[in-house]
């Protein structure tokens, strides 16, 4: 069976949800709540390299920090704002769901079951 682990905000509908559709068909995944554990750089590079995104792709346009660190300059490299996602992780989309080489963002939720093994 493959790893499952998800990118989890509990106070994020969508991401509850995703969870409870996963646990719904007996999957228990590794649960990483973000916002207590941010990923670091190399591990956001990493779920963007299994996502297929771009960093800008992964944030969170609405969140004030967004606006606060001028992320919507379109001269910011990959390496910056992924910094940016890193030091605020409220930031980062959710959630993510990651099986094994493949990782997708729950929006909807129901995305989660598209890379299910």
């Amino acid at each position: 069976m493959t790893e499952l682990t998800l990118y989890h905000n509990p106070r994020c509908s969508k991401s509850r949800a995703a969870l409870e559709l996963l646990e719904q068909r007996g999957l228990a995944p590794t649960v990483i709540r973000y916002l207590e554990t941010p990923p670091r750089e190399a591990q956001l590079a990493e779920l963007l390299q299994r996502l297929g995104i771009g960093a800008r792709a992964l944030l969170r346009t609405g969140e004030p920090e967004y606006q606060t660190l001028g992320l919507a300059e379109p001269s910011l490299s990959e390496a910056q704002l992924i910094a940016s996602m890193a030091a605020h992780p409220k930031l980062i989309e959710r959630p993510i769901l990651v099986a094994g080489d493949k990782a997708v963002i729950g929006r909807p939720p129901e995305r989660v079951l598209e890379i299910l093994p």
